[in-house]
């Protein structure tokens, strides 16, 4: 995410050997720019300092059918339709048919996830790559969609994600992506998905996966950027 500098060197049409040699030597003129002192002194500058003045693009626009969000210099593609919660210093972004609440289906951005963690999760002792328990800050109680109230115990849970799988984001930082699967006492499964920046602290975090918006969990967490972030 190059611009350009505004000057037109050259013309389209076909230049006769007299325009050309003179739009050579302005052209050496332009970009010496008095730097040599005294005959022959001075380097013909190289096409780098030539385009010096390049101005970078602007960064590009959320794509059709999302709107950037930012909390804390972390920006991110939302989608439209869902509802966003930008409060605490974090942000929520909840599927339409879903309630008040951060949890089935939404999906959380956590700048300084760790810091705000009386635990550390998910960083402390790697807990994003702890298979049984790092799903969750507190693992403990089932998430599925038929589990809304609570109270229902799990049994165990796995990784079910490519060993060491990473995820590329938009300002080009990769970050440790994990899904688990969940088992309830109950029998009910449920996924949690995670992607973590243990340097930068940053997480995107999907409480409990709608199945329906697999496709789109990958999409948000890719167009991350923190470039404005402050650690």
């Amino acid at each position: 995410m190059p611009g350009t500098s505004g000057r037109v060197w050259f013309n389209r049409g076909r230049i006769g050997l007299t325009t050309a040699a003179a739009a050579a030597v302005a052209l050496v003129a332009a970009g010496c720019g008095g730097g040599s002192e005294g005959a022959g002194g001075g380097d013909t500058p190289t096409l780098e300092a030539m385009y010096s003045e390049v101005v970078p693009a602007a960064q590009a626009p959320a794509p059709e059918g999302f709107s950037e969000v930012e909390v804390e210099g972390v920006k991110i593609n939302a989608p439209e339709d869902w509802n966003i919660d930008n409060t605490d210093g974090y942000v929520c972004m909840r599927p339409p048919d879903q309630g008040n609440d951060c949890e089935y289906g939404s999906i959380q951005v956590l700048p300084h996830a760790a810091e705000r963690h009386d635990n550390r999760w998910p960083k402390r002792g790697n807990a994003f790559n702890d298979a049984e328990a790092g799903w969750a800050s507190a693992p403990g109680e089932c998430r599925s969609a038929a589990t809304a109230e609570g109270g229902t115990a799990v049994t165990g849970a796995e990784i079910t994600s490519p060993p060491n799988d990473l995820t590329e984001h938009a300002d080009g930082l990769k970050s440790h992506h994990r899904v688990w699967e969940v088992t309830c006492e109950n029998g009910d499964t449920f996924e949690v998905r995670l992607w973590f920046l243990p340097e930068s602290d940053v997480a995107v975090y999907v409480w409990s996966a709608d199945t329906r918006y697999s496709a789109l969990y990958d999409e948000v967490a890719a167009s991350m950027d923190i470039s404005d972030y402050k650690k």
